[in-house]
């Protein structure tokens, strides 16, 4: 790093911890170190930040356009930050792993979260790593997976007996938005567009089938494939406090927020950055 940043690597595998910023006050030359260190680490963290909103939005904007969430609602205003409050919003399904909004056909490059309320105890966050998960994959499985798509659909982790609300305007409004985002196919493994390398890009919470495959050998590889992105060796626990951000890579990890804090208060606030369609180069 070329300014006073400092880096603490929390896994070989993935993520850090970022010091000696304070992300209200950014300039080109230490965006461009944070930058290098999500591609290195995929999942960053900085402790004791007040960021406020422009702030937020200003950090998240310096990776590109911002994307506006179909479903969970927003900062007065400011369309591009939601609000993931627990106490209005069903986050249960967060739990899940998942890869953020895989069922657009171009998910996002990454987010910028921050910690507003943080629960007495639980709503820790996973993320884990698909450029680990697909290097210690077995050399033929790795072979049969490359040419396979699979499709991703919002329905998985939106599912309308949860967020159709109770009166015919809610569901219908839910509907719609399943309307305006059918199922998409991605490739199982993408090509990372910066650094080049294969990702294993599948999960829980949006990836329903394999295109190529007949159901039930499909289901049992990816069950396979969901499983082995998740393990141990490839993911690490994050526990909030307030005032934490997180930033991640969209494009090359997956992660789940526990919801085991009961009646207590969490909430968060996500800026969301424009991706591009997933590829894999062979």
């Amino acid at each position: 790093m070329t300014t006073q940043l400092q880096c603490q690597p929390i896994k070989d595998s993935i993520g850090a911890i970022i010091t000696g910023v304070d992300l209200n006050e950014l300039n080109d030359e230490i965006l461009a170190d944070i930058k290098q260190a999500l591609l290195k680490h995929q999942v960053i963290f900085f402790r004791n930040q007040n960021l406020q909103t422009p702030s937020q939005v200003a950090l998240a904007k310096s990776f590109g356009s911002l994307h506006i969430h179909p479903v969970f609602p927003t900062i007065d205003g400011i369309p591009e930050v939601i609000v993931l409050d627990s106490h209005e919003t069903d986050l249960r399904d967060n739990e899940l792993w998942h890869t953020d909004v895989t069922f657009s056909k171009t998910p996002p490059l990454g987010c910028v979260l921050r910690a507003v309320k943080i629960p007495p105890t639980g709503g820790d966050t996973f993320w884990a790593s698909g450029t680990a998960a697909f290097a210690a994959l077995p050399g033929d499985i790795q072979e049969k997976i490359k040419p396979l798509t699979a499709m991703h659909d919002i329905r998985l982790s939106f599912p309308k007996e949860r967020f159709g609300g109770v009166s015919e305007e809610e569901r219908q409004k839910l509907e719609e938005i399943y309307r305006k985002n059918p199922p998409v196919s991605h490739p199982v493994v993408r090509t990372h567009p910066e650094t080049g390398e294969p990702i294993l890009f599948v999960s829980e919470g949006f990836t329903s089938h394999i295109n190529e495959l007949p159901e039930d050998e499909g289901k049992k590889l990816l069950d396979f494939l969901t499983q082995h992105a998740t393990k141990e060796e490839f993911h690490l626990r994050w526990q909030w406090q307030e005032g934490d951000v997180a930033i991640w890579d969209n494009r090359c990890t997956q992660h789940k927020a526990l919801f085991d804090y009961g009646d207590a208060h969490r909430i968060m606030h996500r800026a969301t950055i424009n991706g591009d369609e997933p590829y894999f180069a062979a």
